[in-house]
């Protein structure tokens, strides 16, 4: 726990140190299996919703919960003045409600029944929208703000590797359970295509989802711990967060 641990926040990373760092791979991993999976849940929620026989209205409740999750990132910002509590811990308990959100999902949601869709759907958006824009501030307090567009690029990184890794999962668990629609014939080519209809289509995927955003948590809650001293060190020595202290400020 206590190897190559953060003693400042504000400390520049060059992106040399950065990958060098073990804070670093741990913020990694929690927003690869938390804030990208939620992104991957939203590509996919036309597919979604039309093997549980919803409409697209599932897309505008994501994107309205994103939103509002990425209004309530600045919480931290606002509630910091009256109690002292890490930015990092506040990512952690926004990722709470994903794992839930995808067990849910695996669990109760039937084609034509759309309240545990519906439900989950939200959940996932508030989730992945505070991950989304709180990021921003984490990564500019944990490795420097003069270096934050380079590390925050090396961060976000994994949203590609998620978006194709999540992603291949989801199309393998559909296609083993789809049927083909349509055929190629002599004189009128018919568009085929692979449709699934049901829980069968989803309901692996987001069991598998679920245990990926239980680990993105358990991420997230060793970073918080590896941090919070940083961040109680930090309110000690200027009375508020964000602003870091000095090293002689150690002393």
């Amino acid at each position: 726990m206590a190897k190559d641990r953060l003693v400042l926040l504000g400390e520049e990373h060059g992106a040399k140190s950065l990958i060098h760092r073990l804070d670093f791979w741990i913020y990694y991993m929690s927003y690869f299996c938390g804030g990208t999976l939620g992104l991957v849940y939203s590509n996919n929620l036309g597919q979604i919703a039309q093997s549980l026989g919803r409409t697209s209205m599932l897309v505008n409740l994501y994107s309205s919960c994103s939103f509002f999750g990425r209004l309530l990132s600045a919480a931290p910002d606002f509630l910091g003045r009256r109690f002292n509590f890490a930015r990092t811990g506040w990512l952690a308990a926004a990722l709470v409600p994903m794992p839930l959100a995808f067990f849910l999902l695996a669990a109760y949601a039937e084609p034509g029944d759309g309240h545990a869709l519906l439900v989950g759907t939200a959940l996932v958006g508030l989730s992945s929208g505070f991950i989304f824009a709180g990021a921003v501030s984490a990564t500019s307090e944990l490795f420097g703000p003069e270096s934050f567009g380079v590390n925050h690029n090396i961060v976000i990184t994994n949203i590609p590797l998620g978006s194709q890794l999540y992603g291949l999962l989801a199309a393998l668990v559909y296609d083993a359970n789809g049927r083909v629609v349509g055929s190629w014939h002599m004189t009128q080519a018919v568009a085929a295509m692979l449709v699934c209809m049901g829980r069968r289509c989803y309901s692996k995927t987001f069991l598998a989802w679920g245990a990926i955003s239980t680990f993105g948590l358990a991420f997230a809650i060793l970073l918080y711990l590896r941090t919070r001293a940083a961040y109680n060190r930090a309110a000690r020595c200027v009375g508020r967060r964000p602003v870091p202290c000095n090293r002689e400020d150690l002393r």
